[in-house]
């Protein structure tokens, strides 16, 4: 990028906000997406809140505006192709552009045997954990492709389970592997384009989903135990620091976790 086009995305954002940046989350309505949702908003950006479930992300475009920040709630299922048009419609209808999409939107299945797991189960997690992030990294890859000035940063959620399963995860386990492929190969892809691809692997973060782990959970070794949790805040810190580099600088791969969970040396 050059810098000419530098100094013009720096003017260009918003209608009602031309130095804003746009950004777009996924499963914003709750845990690590709103908080990072929330972060973004505090430091200028526009943000397209996305879910499955609109009330909560209408309460959260309504502390926005009332903290005079810039929230768009689209509700939308990550995993059906023609509701990520339709979002993806409406980033364009509103804002014109996308500077930032945080794939974040990501889902479990019951903690069992794979024998146990059903073909059902198994699909609701790569539908919505592998197939959503394409479906929303497509889009995104071809609005930043064409918009001017050209480019933009898409962030991937994937997960300490990107580099070691937990038992009894094969779904979700086997998603977040596949996540750091798709990483890779759309980093590589975008580079013509400008546009950067990074991956957050996050451990432990106090959001609902991790409320198991303070009340004690599987090991690799067949005991359960508690593990330490830290404040997603500390998540929301990390992606805002991914989101704000220039295009000319990337995070490839970021793992954020806390300190004593048990990981590094697990099993």
């Amino acid at each position: 990028m050059t810098e000419a086009n530098r100094n013009e995305g720096a003017a260009t954002g918003t209608a009602a906000h031309p130095a804003r940046k746009v950004a777009l989350v996924t499963g914003a309505g709750s845990g690590i997406g709103r908080a990072c949702a929330r972060k973004l908003l505090a430091n200028g950006y526009a943000v397209v809140l996305t879910g499955r479930r609109a009330e909560p992300l209408e309460t959260l475009a309504a502390e926005a505006r009332a903290a005079g920040q810039e929230a768009l709630a689209v509700p939308c299922d990550v995993a059906d192709a023609a509701s990520v048009d339709a979002l993806f419609e409406s980033v364009q209808t509103h804002y014109g552009r996308l500077d930032l999409l945080f794939n974040n939107a990501g889902r479990s299945a019951k903690a069992v045997e794979i024998d146990e797991l059903s073909v059902d189960d198994w699909r609701a997690v790569v539908d919505t954990n592998l197939t959503g992030v394409f479906l929303c990294t497509r889009a995104a890859f071809a609005l930043m492709k064409r918009q001017s000035p050209r480019g933009g940063r898409i962030i991937n959620n994937g997960s300490i389970s990107a580099h070691a399963p937990r038992p009894f995860s094969i779904a979700y386990t086997a998603t977040k592997h596949a996540i750091t492929g798709l990483t890779k190969s759309v980093s590589l892809d975008g580079r013509r384009h400008d546009i950067a691809c990074g991956q957050i692997d996050i451990g432990n973060a106090a959001t609902e989903m991790a409320e198991r782990m303070a009340r004690g959970v599987p090991q690799a070794n067949g005991e359960i135990a508690v593990e330490p949790l830290m404040d997603v805040e500390l998540v929301a810190d990390a992606v805002l620091h991914m989101a704000q580099l220039p295009l000319e600088a990337n995070v490839q791969f970021m793992t954020i976790m806390a300190t004593k969970m048990p990981f590094v040396g697990r099993g």
